[in-house]
């Protein structure tokens, strides 16, 4: 049986991305800009030589649009497709598509876990996801105990779907928070990183257990953007 490899690209930049609001449960289609930067990404997997046996995504527009891009620059189009929401971003409740700075640097501050001085980085994920329960008016904002189940789940189920097929490849298109919490679940000592639109966290599963390979590399657009210059100045 051949090991099961999760390549796990974050979604295309998108309108809400460009004008820095928050995008969680809600939905923007992705800018020229990012079409291009996903086109980018899936020259430079075709490039890899990589093969993918599935393909899965949330069920967010932004996702599916992404894969389609990827499938159709990878050549790859034919492969099963999958759609599961458990890898869905964070929801941020009534704060869902209001301006970053007020989310993150206004509102959410003032909440208990920001006592002291913490910053937003200092915050563990447990106790940010508390806050956006404590100031989401709507309660529509998860607990960390169903958010970690959620998106560990989903995953999880990717992974033993991929290992009861035989093993293999996939390519898995989420969120810039729901991939962090994940390399987070999977290793606790995970620096939180900034993922970029277009960057791929390569996860290994095997014994019933993940293994981080890279966390949001961002080589494969480097190498797609390579590519089309050369087309270009052709």
């Amino acid at each position: 049986m051949k090991k099961v490899k999760l390549y796990i690209a974050r979604h295309g930049k998108t309108m809400f991305n460009t004008i820095g609001r928050a995008q969680g449960w809600s939905d923007t289609p992705l800018t020229a800009q990012g079409e291009l930067g996903i086109r980018e990404l899936g020259i430079g997997l075709k490039e890899a030589g990589i093969v993918f046996d599935a393909a899965f995504s949330s069920d967010s527009g932004r996702t599916m649009q992404t894969m389609e891009i990827i499938l159709k620059e990878c050549q790859q189009e034919k492969i099963p497709y999958t759609r599961d929401k458990r890898i869905r971003e964070w929801c941020f409740g009534s704060l869902d598509g209001g301006y970053d700075g007020e989310l993150f640097y206004g509102v959410l501050p003032r909440t208990k876990a920001f006592e002291n001085g913490r910053d937003m980085k200092d915050v563990p994920y447990p106790e940010l996801a508390e806050s956006l329960v404590e100031v989401d008016t709507a309660n529509w904002a998860e607990p960390w105990p169903v958010l970690r189940k959620r998106i560990y789940d989903g995953f999880e189920a990717i992974a033993v779907q991929m290992e009861e097929q035989g093993g293999g490849n996939a390519i898995v298109v989420s969120h810039g928070m729901t991939i962090n919490t994940f390399a987070w679940l999977v290793e606790p000592n995970q620096p939180r990183l900034s993922l970029d639109n277009g960057s791929v966290t390569v996860a290994n599963y095997e014994d019933g257990r993940f293994i981080l390979e890279t966390v949001g590399d961002m080589s494969y657009r480097q190498i797609g953007r390579k590519i089309l210059e050369d087309v270009e100045n052709a």
